[in-house]
Order: C-alpha cells, then sequence, then structure tokens
C-alpha cells in the first residue's frame, strides 16, 4: 500500500474520530450512555485538534502524489 493511501486513511479516521469526540464533548452524540466524554467540553477542543491534524495528513498526502 503506497504511503499516499496510508496518510489518506489515517486522515480520514482522524477526521472521523474527531468529529466522534467533538459531538460527544458537546453532548449531541451521547453513546455510549456511560461516557466520560458526555458533555465535557474540554473534548471538543480534543475533537477539533484530532480533526485538523486529520486534515493536514490528507493535505499531505494529496501534495505528495505530484
Amino acid at each position: 500500500m503506497p504511503m499516499r493511501r496510508i496518510l489518506t486513511l489515517l486522515g480520514a479516521l482522524a477526521v472521523l474520530m474527531g468529529l466522534i469526540w467533538m459531538g460527544q464533548g458537546s453532548g449531541y452524540f451521547p453513546y455510549p450512555a456511560s461516557s466520560f466524554m458526555i458533555d465535557q467540553s474540554p473534548w471538543i477542543a480534543y475533537g477539533a485538534g484530532l480533526a485538523i491534524v486529520g486534515m493536514v495528513l490528507i493535505a499531505i498526502a494529496r501534495r505528495s502524489g505530484r
């Protein structure tokens, strides 16, 4: 598997995980109900940071393909 695909996959997973963390931290995605992350505002920032890292990885992967 070429490096470009690996970076794209890791970036996409990071964006998805970041969105889930943001949803749990804001209370919009309260699953599982026993999660310690629900309605905890620091997880919104952590999720945003992870999503940004994922977008950077995707951008690097797209540039490396040229």
